[in-house]
């Protein structure tokens, strides 16, 4: 199918010949406000049935949408076609195609809607590959492995018609009890930045849209709570929560951004023109659309007290920079309209957003003549029923899950081992845990499982989710495998305790596995406004922690959570702790192959590992007076430093060196370090480099990771592994609130963890003080060369 009939296809904006620009121009030229404004928001069929709520205050802000009423004036975007229901994913497709070629018969232009969909641990909809959570990402280190994945959801989005995805988030952990953890890539933000900026590299190099999100201090809202203000200074915000955003704007190719909820220092930023205009477009450059977090525009009359009415909201929004309302209409709709036809609100503020919307369909195509609505996988079959559909596309293939269980087996953590793992050979294993046999207990909040499927229990879950407990049985066919639940995931309930102590004696070994349930808006320990009071283990299971430990049997703590949580006695009397953030479908089978030792562990912490439950804020990216002193009784530090992580082929570190003892401010210095693994078996290092500016002429954190290397090392295996280090990776915001590369020494080291720095390297910067800008370099070009 083309343009209908009905639509000039002679008009300028659908001759292909003409610079895009002028296309756009044209079209808008011939539109009416109604025509322009209904292109500026999306509808969300079907999201105001009964049920829980799966965005905030849903139930409050949806209305009913009479689309016959709508239509005419055209639509800007359709959210989530599939991931609101349960949808077979080939019907889901016929009905999207259906749907489209409905809007572009309806309207005057033929204009079809962009589709857009979550995707933030895989393409959320019904049957589609579960992948780990972000802050398994980050566990990996591995930037390339995390852009292949960001590629595999972007084809099978695009597949089925999606045009855009809802994901990464880059905001950066401050305050691990907030909920969203779990969708973080982690608390540093060059890691976050790297990781990110690979993600959305392989979903635009799809063909589809990636949306940065949520721009920005959403992660730094007080006391972790969800959508609470945000009251940062100008240097974390700087230093801290803005470059991994303008790393991924710089390097990714990103087409779309996300405003976040929060208010900073007092201004919603849906409504922050400094943030969203002067910062985001002026100075960076931005040229794609930003699209409203769900309801947010709506949030700055309902909750903020900022917009009088529901048209002073979209005046406020759009005169900040906001282009698309989502997820549905509500302050863009009829009353826009005529606010605008009034001369209440400025038809510029309605063109400009408009101009960039239609830039966008027109890059995807959208405005040209020959445009189809059918989508890759139905070939053919656009005049099928949805019988004949059925069934016939798979979004979890053998490759899909292949790469799963690599990013799983990556991202999995041995963070403690007393020399019990790798265990050859067992006779009988006990394990225990409310997420020992729980399918759900791999998946964030935003899996589609988790997400929505809960609401619809009388279906399949659509992908294999294997329990712990099955794949430690199978990893382990000799063993005699017993199983003791001991205590639910948050209920407080004790009564399982003897059990779980009987199910361990005798035991070679207990797996005890703990963690959290991902949910929403309370419905789990972990998630979307699922926030922690403190990092205590939910409901009772560190007492149940407690009473394994007790039993003297050899116990691995298996973590299956979606943020640190502080361990009691388990850092100094389990003989082993396995942290696995939401590792996906694939992620059992990963814990599993690191008991046994098939897979040689290689994930390092994203996030620090808490000593005290109660010692929140705080993240390794800490000033000296926020570590601990004597002047309080309060310890901060963490059990598990950011960046740690054990294997089974240590490597040794040696003959760290510098070419040079100075450099100017604008120059560079090389560091390398010789790494070589003396074992019998093949390994990965993780070779961190961080920076420590000992005086500076505003606080700096004491150690700050500048670049980092996954180093495989095979058994025997020697290399050196080189950091060419540019000056402008020592620059900060200054106190006058300027970038700037200040004289002196600087301290550069080499890290397991950013706790553990096994050499350093002091360089000293001459010269006058340089400024510098969001054109500074960013990265330290890393080489791994043969060392005899």
């Amino acid at each position: 199918m083309t343009l209908h009939d009905h639509v000039r296809t002679d008009a300028p904006w659908h001759d292909t010949s003409l610079p895009l620009d002028d296309r756009v121009d044209s079209l808008i030229s011939a539109m009416t406000v109604a025509e322009k404004v209904g292109q500026l928001y999306g509808v969300w069929v079907g999201a105001s049935d009964d049920g829980e709520d799966v965005a905030p205050h849903q139930h409050d802000l949806s209305e009913e949408v009479d689309l016959d009423a709508l239509l005419p004036s055209g639509l800007g975007q359709l959210t989530r076609p599939f991931g609101t229901a349960p949808v077979d994913p080939a019907v889901g497709a016929l009905s999207l195609m259906r749907a489209q070629q409905r809007i572009v018969a309806a309207g005057r232009f033929g204009i079809p809607a962009i589709a857009h969909e979550e995707c933030l641990a895989g393409f959320a909809t019904w049957g589609a590959t579960a992948y780990p959570v972000p802050l398994g990402w980050g566990a990996t280190f591995d930037p390339d492995l995390i852009r292949e994945m960001g590629g595999r959801i972007g084809a099978d989005m695009r597949s089925v018609g999606v045009h855009q995805g809802l994901a990464p988030v880059l905001d950066v952990v401050r305050d691990a009890r907030w909920g969203r953890v779990e969708e973080t890539i982690g608390e540093d933000p060059y890691l976050v930045g790297t990781v990110a900026t690979a993600y959305i590299q392989g979903v635009e190099r799809a063909g589809v849209i990636a949306t940065l999100k949520h721009f920005v201090g959403y992660s730094a809202s007080k006391a972790g709570r969800n959508l609470a203000p945000v009251s940062v200074g100008p240097r974390e915000l700087a230093d801290v929560l803005l470059p991994p955003f303008e790393m991924a704007l710089r390097e990714s190719g990103v087409r779309s951004v996300m405003n976040s909820y929060t208010d900073l220092d007092g201004v919603p930023t849906a409504a922050d023109a400094t943030l969203l205009t002067t910062l985001l477009r002026d100075t960076w450059g931005f040229d794609g659309t930003v699209v409203a977090d769900y309801f947010s525009i709506a949030f700055l009359k309902e909750l903020h007290g900022f917009s009088a009415e529901w048209t002073d909201a979209a005046r406020d929004a759009l005169a900040a920079g906001i282009d698309v309302e989502l997820p549905t209409v509500k302050t863009f709709g009829s009353a826009l309209v005529r606010a605008v036809e009034d001369g209440a609100v400025d038809p510029a503020l309605i063109d400009r957003a408009l101009r960039r919307v239609l830039r966008q369909k027109g890059e995807l195509g959208m405005l040209d003549p020959d445009w189809s609505p059918v989508p890759a996988v139905l070939g053919g079959r656009a005049e099928a029923s949805a019988d004949d559909v059925r069934g016939l596309v798979d979004l979890d293939p053998a490759g899909n899950r292949a790469l799963a269980r690599r990013i799983a087996e990556e991202a999995v953590v041995l963070v403690r081992n007393d020399g019990l793992l790798p265990v050859a050979r067992a006779t009988r294993i006990a394990v225990i845990g409310p997420t020992a046999a729980d399918p759900y207990a791999v998946l964030g909040c935003y899996s589609f499982p988790a997400h929505v499927g809960v609401r619809h229990p009388e279906l399949p879950l659509g992908i294999a989710l294997p329990t712990l407990r099955d794949t430690v049985a199978a990893e382990f066919p000799e063993a005699d495998v017993v199983w003791a639940e001991g205590t639910s995931i948050d209920g407080g309930d004790t009564d399982g305790f003897a059990a779980a102590r009987e199910a361990a004696a005798g035991a070679d070994f207990v797996v005890l596995a703990l963690g959290d349930r991902a949910g929403l808006f309370g419905r789990g320990t972990s998630g979307e406004g699922c926030d922690a009071a403190d990092l205590t283990l939910p409901g009772a299971q560190q007492q149940l922690m407690d009473e394994i430990l007790a039993t003297g049997v050899p116990t691995v703590v298996a973590l299956l959570s979606g943020r640190p949580y502080a361990l009691g006695r388990a850092p100094e009397e389990a003989s082993a702790i396995v942290q696995a953030f939401f590792a996906g479908e694939e992620g059992t089978g990963a814990i599993a192959g690191v008991l046994s030792g098939r897979v040689n562990p290689s994930g390092r912490l994203p996030v620090s590992i808490p000593r005290d439950p109660g010692a929140q804020p705080s993240t390794y990216l800490a000033a000296t007076l926020a570590r601990r002193s004597d002047v309080s009784n309060i310890d901060p530090g963490p059990a598990f430093a950011f960046g740690h992580g054990l294997g089974y082929a240590p490597a040794v570190w040696s003959d760290a060196t510098a070419t040079a003892a100075e450099m100017s401010p604008d120059g560079s210095v090389a560091v390398s370090i010789h790494l070589g693994n003396a074992g019998d078996r093949d390994g990965v290092e993780v070779v961190q480099l961080y920076l420590h500016d000992p005086v500076a002429s505003t606080v700096r954190p004491v150690q700050r990771l500048i670049a980092y290397a996954r180093v495989p090392l095979a058994a025997g295996e020697r290399v050196r592994v080189t950091f060419e280090v540019p000056a402008d990776l020592a620059s900060f915001t200054g106190a006058d609130g300027r970038r700037v590369v200040e004289p002196g020494d600087i301290v550069l080291g080499f890290g397991r963890s950013s706790a553990e720095i096994v050499a350093t390297r002091t360089v000293r910067i001459t010269g006058a003080p340089r400024r510098v800008d969001h054109t500074r370099a960013l990265h330290a070009a890393v080489t791994v060369t043969p060392d005899a």
